[in-house]
């Protein structure tokens, strides 16, 4: 009860915080950043290098009640058609404003339901993704595989394509939590996917889970997590619920006093956390759990895990280019989004253009920001040697920055000469120790709450 009080006092169950997947986030993105901006920047790309590719496939034959993404359905092919089309002609841009032989070290395909593509859809589209920038050495190529939206024929094409990581969407396994968010899947469905899966021979399976749904309580989370855990996928995102209706229209439909409070979501978590700790994974950052021997295990025990719009990640290339509508891209420089809207996605490609509408360019200030951020996000842990000898501070100037964190979070954290630390017991925290170092305004947006 003393650590929950302290919780309470710091904040815990009545901030918004960003979930700092970007730095700045989303929301600060400006019109500054248009298509002459991004060309310069793809033009800076050198020869040879390895970027990460995302791609985005916005349609969903329905509709998630509990989804904030940007989404829209469509029980017809021809929209799909139309988009890949789209697809095809945006990689043909990028190929030729960028520099030759650039590979790629990460291939994502996400949305929205990747799967819905018809298999001469996704063989024609990994084709000539591939064809234009192959995969480098020990690269992934990664796909979102909706359960209720796959078959033999798809799974063919997604392995004969490459896969080498499948990534599913549980959310929870009880039918009646499922009916009211509006996504009906049950576990022999999902186990189905699973062993087409594993029957390719693409052992690297992916999956989400959500604490904080409606009428969720310990002892149904803790079913939903042992079904998971017979799946034995390699690697969990044990995410929070966002509940956004002001965002997220579709969310008025699922009723806020089903809600739990915010000491309940801190329980559900605890309950699978605990669930995923026994069954023998790792802890990867704040709600990423991974078996020893994944990529992410790897990267954390070696002081190299990274954030990015996926979450944890293990990849190291410094660029990532989004195709497709609202699409975020990163570079050196800033970051660059696609318009948002599929219809003026599709129109600016059509005309060969790029769509980016807005984005950010970095200034000094937010770089050792954003480190800041991503090391308390990734480590738990700022390093005063990394900080010193990579963005211009001495020991003393470190110390200021880092002093009003110590004395608000007392011992939550810990500081001396090497920097700080989040103590165990002040991990709940992170994001809201995270936010200290966060430059803007958050008044402008609204964010997710801090547990």
């Amino acid at each position: 009860m003393e650590q929950q009080s302290q919780l309470e006092r710091l904040g815990l169950f009545d901030a918004r915080v960003p979930r700092y997947t970007s730095y700045p986030t989303a929301p600060h993105f400006t019109p500054a950043v248009g298509e002459p901006v991004f060309r310069d920047w793809i033009a800076a790309i050198p020869s040879g290098a390895s970027i990460s590719l995302y791609m985005h496939v916005p349609f969903c034959r329905r509709l998630c009640w509990f989804c904030a993404c940007r989404t829209q359905g469509t029980q017809s092919d021809e929209p799909v058609r139309a988009y890949a089309k789209a697809l095809l002609a945006e990689l043909t841009m990028l190929k030729s404003a960028l520099a030759p032989g650039v590979r790629l070290s990460r291939l994502h395909w996400g949305g929205g339901t990747p799967t819905l593509m018809p298999p001469e859809m996704m063989r024609e589209v990994a084709g000539a993704v591939l064809n234009a920038f192959p995969l480098a050495e020990g690269a992934e190529f990664s796909v979102e595989i909706d359960p209720n939206e796959i078959d033999e024929a798809r799974m063919d094409a997604l392995a004969e394509a490459g896969l080498t990581r499948a990534s599913i969407g549980v959310q929870d396994f009880d039918p009646e939590i499922q009916k009211i968010i509006g996504r009906e899947q049950s576990f022999e469905i999902t186990n189905r996917a699973v062993d087409m899966i594993r029957d390719r021979g693409i052992e690297s399976l992916n999956a989400d889970i959500l604490y904080g749904l409606p009428n969720q309580d310990p002892h149904k989370i803790a079913e939903s997590v042992q079904k998971l855990l017979a799946l034995s996928p390699d690697r969990v995102a044990l995410y929070g619920y966002a509940h956004v209706p002001w965002m997220a229209k579709r969310q008025v439909m699922i009723p806020s006093d089903a809600l739990p409070d915010p000491y309940g979501r801190l329980r559900l978590f605890e309950t699978a956390r605990e669930l995923f700790l026994a069954d023998g994974y790792d802890e990867i950052g704040i709600d990423h759990f991974a078996r020893p021997g994944d990529g992410l295990a790897r990267a954390q025990k070696a002081g190299l895990l990274r954030r990015n719009f996926q979450g944890y990640t293990d990849d190291r290339a410094e660029v990532l280019i989004g195709l497709g509508a609202s699409s975020i891209s990163r570079f050196p420089q800033g970051y660059a989004q696609n318009a948002p809207a599929t219809g003026a996605h599709l129109g600016k490609i059509r005309d060969g253009r790029f769509s980016t509408t807005r984005g950010h360019t970095f200034t000094a200030e937010d770089r050792w920001r954003s480190r800041m951020i991503e090391a308390l996000m990734c480590d738990f842990e700022i390093r005063a040697q990394e900080f010193i000898e990579n963005y211009g501070f001495d020991a003393e100037s470190l110390a200021r920055v880092l002093k009003p964190v110590a004395a608000h979070f007392g011992e939550m954290v810990e500081t001396d000469a090497s920097g700080l630390r989040i103590t165990l017991k002040g991990r709940p925290l992170t994001r809201i120790i995270a936010r200290m170092f966060d430059g803007y305004d958050m008044a402008a947006s609204g964010h997710s709450a801090a547990i």
